[in-house]
């Protein structure tokens, strides 16, 4: 039976790329293996940049080849240009992410070029994955506020969907980057792309810095969203985006669903084993917001 709402686990890569200590390959198979068997059945494992730039994901070409249950989760991987798609295809990667900044100086930032020059490397990445018989789908990020530039038009946003999936994205994903967006913001925008696209082809990526994550989750719920970006206990945070807080918990995001009526297929028991794999990785406590009530629910998880 299908889940009502898709849950994306992006933990293994957006919740550990900004990780100081060290996290070992077998420790992220760890990881990936606990979400799965809480009942994750979409996981963004790693992404193929540079080791320089994002020394965490150095392993990614070692770890898509062992990645477990293939038949049954399905696996992405950010790649930022052709070159990384060329790592991701000898890694038999099946689905391929590009991220296209909505501002001219958070790609300078991010990845040193220009609005200009991020799109038409972009469409080209996402050209060359279909042509190799891969999914492809296309972040938007800092969708709703830039930390260098301000506040995003929304006109802006779609039209850079637009661009996207006419280069042949399959999926767009509207992306708060650095925990900036208010529920008024996203019903609207998300509602749009809902109209244009459908269901099926736009989801949502949320961090929580302002602390209005989940409420941006549900405003998105409202408008026709399915599809979510979480990180197991809330691990994360963009390392190019200054103040960036950790992505919505998937523990939150689940909690909520369920309980409001949809089915998300992850069992919360489960889930909490994940998050302690993932604080024996990171060396640090994690939890969303729904982390005091759940400890009451599972005393030995939360102990």
């Amino acid at each position: 039976m299908m889940p009502d709402i898709l849950i994306n686990e992006v933990g293994p890569r957006d919740g550990l790329q900004s990780q100081h200590a060290a996290i070992s390959l077998d420790g992220k198979l760890t990881l990936i293996r606990a979400l799965i068997e809480a009942g994750i059945r979409s996981v963004e494992a790693g992404s193929f940049v540079s080791p320089k730039a994002v020394p965490q994901m150095a392993d990614a070409d070692q770890l898509y080849p062992q990645l477990p249950d293939t038949d049954r989760v399905q696996y992405s991987a950010l790649v930022p240009n052709l070159r990384g798609l060329e790592r991701a295809q000898a890694a038999r990667v099946q689905e391929i992410a590009v991220v296209l900044s909505a501002t001219n100086t958070m790609n300078k930032r991010n990845i040193n070029l220009d609005l200009a020059q991020t799109v038409a490397s972009c469409t080209a990445t996402v050209k060359a994955a279909r042509q190799l018989s891969m999914r492809a789908k296309a972040y938007v990020a800092v969708a709703f506020e830039c930390p260098y530039e301000g506040r995003v038009s929304p006109d802006t946003v779609l039209m850079l969907a637009e661009l996207m999936m006419d280069a042949g994205a399959q999926e767009i994903v509207i992306a708060d980057t650095i925990g900036a967006a208010n529920p008024a913001q996203v019903g609207p925008l998300l509602g749009t792309c809902i109209k244009r696209y459908g269901a099926d082809r736009v989801s949502a990526h949320f961090h929580d810095t302002r602390g209005f994550a989940l409420a941006n989750v549900w405003a998105s719920i409202e408008a026709g969203v399915r599809k979510f970006d979480t990180s197991v206990g809330g691990l994360g945070g963009c390392p190019f985006a200054p103040g960036a807080a950790g992505n919505v918990a998937t523990e939150d995001v689940v909690l909520m669903a369920e309980q409001c009526g949809f089915r998300t297929g992850v069992d919360i028991a489960r889930l909490r084993e994940a998050i302690k794999s993932a604080e024996l990785l990171v060396g640090y406590s994690l939890g969303g917001r729904t982390t005091r009530w759940l400890n009451t629910q599972f005393p030995a998880a939360g102990a």
